[in-house]
C-alpha cells in the first residue's frame, strides 16, 4: 500500500481541501514528498467543535456495553489492517517497520483494555446518616467533548490512548495529530468510523498548531484537553485551560536515569540498555538518557555500550536490516548538533557518534558522551534523539541523588540482582514509572504518567479512563 491521500474529518465529511491551506508531509528517510496535508482554518475548527458537541449527546447515550462492542470491532479492523498501517507509519515517521507494527498492535490492545474497563466504571453507594434519605450514590459520567493534541514520535499510539479512553468513557473527541505524521492517525480514525463510531463523535483536524490549540481550548464545547508534547508547550496550553477552568491532562518530557548497580548482570544490563536507548532513534519521552554505572564496571561498561551503539545499522525503516531509522524531521538534526557542540565546548568526552550522516534523509549517529558537566545543556535538557550520557558512581545514595536531580520525573530505570536494592530504588526514585531490570514500563493495563515537570494525570490503565469523567453525587429522600 502506498502512502494515502490525506484528509481532515470534520462533521462527518472527509475534506481533502480546507481553508487553512496545505503543507507538505515528507519521508524522513530521504526527504521526499509523501503527500500534501490540508490545514483547517477557523471555519473547519468551528465545524469540528460543533460536531463534537452533537456527537457527545449521541455517543454518551450509548450503553457502556454498546460502546465497548463498537470499540472492539474497531480494534479488530486495526489488527486486520496492521501491515498497511505500519507501512504508512514508517513512511511518515521513520522508525523500523517492526517497531511500527508493534505500535499498531499494542495500540489495539490499549483501546481493548479501555473499552472493557468502561464497563466497570463503578460508582458507589453511601449509607445515609440522617432519617428520610433513601439513597446516596456517587456516579462517574463523561466529562464532555475532548480535544486531543498528539506528538509525532508515536503517531498511532498516542492518538489511540486518548481517543480510546475518551470514547470508552462516553466522550466525543476532536483529535489533532502532528502535522508531520497525519497519515497514521487518519488510518486510526477510519478504523473507528468503519466500526460504527458516529461521525460526529470523532473529528480530526490539522493546522497551524497555536491557532488550532487556542481555538479548540477556548471553544465552550470543549470540556477536557489532553496533550502529549514538550514541557514548554504544555505549560502554555495549561494556562489556556485554566482560563476556562477546563480539565487538562499533559504528558510532557522526560530525562530518564538508569542506575546500573554493582551487582547487576553486566551483559544483560548492557544489551537491554542499548536496545531501549536507540529504539525509535531515542525519540521517546521515557527514553533512557542518563546512565549511572557503578565505578567497578564503569570503564568496561561504557566502552562496550559505545561499541554496541556504533555497531547499530542505520537506514530506512522499510529496510528489514535497519536497527535505527532516521530522526523524524530536520529540526531534530539541528537540535542534536547543538547539544553535541555545547557538550564538547563544556568539556564532555565523546565516546562515539556525534554527527549527521552524509546521506539523504535525517540520519544522526548513535551518540554516547562521558564526563558531561552538570552545567551543559545535555545534562538538564531532554535530547529526544539518539544521545546518551554515561557517568560512574560509588554509592547507591549518590546514584539515587543524581538520578533525582532533574526537573523531570517520567521514567526511571535500574539494574540489580538484590531484592532489597530493587525495592529501595522503586521507593526512592522520583518518577511516575520505575522499571527494575527492564524498560517495559508502558503497558495497556498500567497507568502512564510523570511527576514534576513531566506532567500530571495518567493515560492507560484504569486511571486513564477517569480523566474523561466527572463525579456526581445524587441523594434521594422520601417524597413525603
Amino acid at each position: 500500500m502506498s502512502y494515502p491521500e490525506l484528509a481532515l474529518h470534520v462533521a462527518g465529511e472527509w475534506l481533502t481541501r480546507a481553508s487553512g491551506g496545505e503543507r507538505a508531509v515528507v519521508n524522513p528517510a530521504d526527504a521526499s514528498l509523501l503527500a500534501m496535508l490540508p490545514l483547517a482554518g477557523t471555519a473547519e475548527l468551528q465545524a469540528a467543535a460543533e460536531s463534537a458537541q452533537r456527537g457527545f449527546g449521541a455517543w454518551r447515550a450509548r450503553s457502556a456495553l454498546e460502546r465497548c462492542t463498537i470499540l472492539r470491532a474497531a480494534t479488530d479492523l486495526m489488527r486486520e489492517r496492521a501491515d498497511a498501517i505500519a507501512r504508512i507509519l514508517t513512511l511518515e515517521q521513520g522508525k523500523p517497520l517492526a517497531e511500527a507494527l508493534r505500535e499498531v498492535t499494542l495500540s489495539a490492545d490499549i483501546i481493548d483494555f479501555q473499552a472493557e474497563e468502561a464497563r466497570r466504571l463503578y460508582g458507589r453507594t453511601v449509607p445515609p446518616r440522617v432519617p428520610g434519605i433513601l439513597s446516596q450514590t456517587v456516579l462517574r459520567q463523561p466529562v464532555g467533548p475532548a480535544a486531543a493534541f498528539t506528538a509525532w514520535n508515536f503517531p498511532f499510539n498516542l492518538p489511540a490512548r486518548k481517543i480510546g479512553s475518551a470514547l470508552a468513557a462516553g466522550c466525543s473527541v476532536v483529535v489533532k495529530p502532528a502535522e508531520e505524521t497525519p497519515g497514521s492517525c487518519i488510518a486510526l480514525v477510519r478504523c473507528l468510523l468503519d466500526a460504527g463510531v458516529p461521525p460526529d463523535a470523532l473529528n480530526l483536524v490539522c493546522g497551524e498548531p497555536a491557532q488550532v490549540s487556542s481555538f479548540l481550548i477556548g471553544h465552550p464545547a470543549i470540556r477536557h484537553v489532553s496533550f502529549t508534547g514538550s514541557a514548554a508547550v504544555g505549560k502554555q496550553l495549561g494556562e489556556l485551560c485554566a482560563r476556562g477552568v477546563k480539565r487538562f491532562t499533559p504528558e510532557l518530557g522526560g530525562h530518564a536515569p538508569v542506575i546500573v548497580c554493582e551487582d547487576a548482570d553486566f551483559d544483560f544490563s548492557l544489551k537491554n540498555s542499548v536496545v531501549a536507548k536507540y529504539r525509535n532513534a531515542g525519540q521517546i519521552c521515557a527514553s533512557p538518557i542518563r546512565f549511572y554505572v557503578h565505578r567497578r564496571h564503569y570503564a568496561a561498561w561504557s566502552k562496550s555500550f559505545a561499541e554496541a551503539a556504533s555497531a547499530l545499522r542505520l537506514g530506512p525503516g522499510l529496510d528489514a536490516q535497519t536497527q535505527m531509522g532516521p530522526l523524524s524531521h530536520v529540526r531534530r538534526i539541528d537540535a542534536m548538533e547543538q547539544l553535541v557542540a555545547d557538550a564538547l565546548d563544556q568539556g564532555a568526552r565523546l565516546l562515539c557518534g556525534g554527527h549527521r550522516l552524509a546521506r539523504p534523509g535525517y540520519f544522526f549517529e548513535a551518540t554516547v558522551f562521558a564526563d558531561v558537566p552538570r552545567g551543559c545543556s545535555l545534562a538538564r535538557t531532554e535530547p529526544f534523539g539518539p544521545i546518551a550520557t554515561v557517568e560512574p558512581f560509588d554509592t547507591l545514595d549518590e546514584a539515587i541523588a543524581r538520578a533525582n536531580d532533574s526537573l523531570y520525573g517520567l521514567g526511571a530505570y535500574a539494574f540489580t540482582r538484590d531484592l532489597n536494592t530493587a525495592h529501595r530504588l522503586g521507593e526512592e526514585l522520583e518518577a511516575g514509572m520505575v522499571g527494575i531490570n527492564h524498560f517495559g514500563i508502558s503497558q495497556p493495563e498500567m497507568p502512564f504518567g510523570g511527576w514534576k515537570e513531566s506532567g500530571h494525570g495518567h493515560e492507560m490503565g484504569a486511571e486513564g479512563l477517569l480523566h474523561y469523567t466527572e463525579i456526581k453525587t445524587i441523594t434521594v429522600g422520601r417524597a413525603g
